[in-house]
């Protein structure tokens, strides 16, 4: 599931579609997750990340850099790297990179179970705003208008 969403939002975001539909679906659309939309939100990040491209200018490119280490060398020590890796790579907040030694330390959750409890935490943190008076007055206008038309045809049939 995981790659056929990844592959319904990363095909039509590089052919430049404007809308990625979705969000949540399961089962062909006839269910919606809150932990699938919050799995879905990783890989939307991740497909507008790519389509940014990246800079190509005198700081990524870092000839200085590779001209100091060579090419045996190792660039992950390099200031340079750590500072473009945080800049430049895809930063996935639900989707777990670390060794596994420090996976299972932290209770080895796999990426359904993150997403619950990302869900979880968003629905229970969300607060609505309240309806500006003017629109919850035109609501109730609204409502008090339908229910007064179902009346009349219950009784008039």
């Amino acid at each position: 599931m995981g790659h056929e969403k990844s592959m319904t939002t990363i095909l039509p975001a590089l052919a430049g579609a404007s809308t990625i539909y979705g969000m949540g679906m399961l089962e062909m659309g006839i269910s919606i997750g809150y932990d699938q939309m919050v799995y879905d939100t990783e890989i939307i990040r991740m497909a507008k990340r790519a389509l940014r491209g990246m800079d190509v200018n005198e700081d990524t490119l870092a000839e200085e850099v590779i001209k100091k280490i060579g090419p045996a060398g190792t660039y992950l020590a390099e200031k340079h790297t750590r500072d473009f890796m945080r800049s430049e790579g895809s930063q996935a907040t639900l989707f777990d990179r670390t060794m596994y030694e420090t996976w299972t330390k932290h209770g080895s959750k796999d990426v359904r179970e993150k997403a619950k409890e990302e869900a979880r935490r968003r629905l229970s943190e969300h607060v609505v705003p309240p309806l500006e008076p003017q629109v919850s007055s035109e609501l109730k206008s609204i409502i008090a208008e339908i229910e007064e038309e179902i009346k009349e045809k219950r009784f008039n049939k």
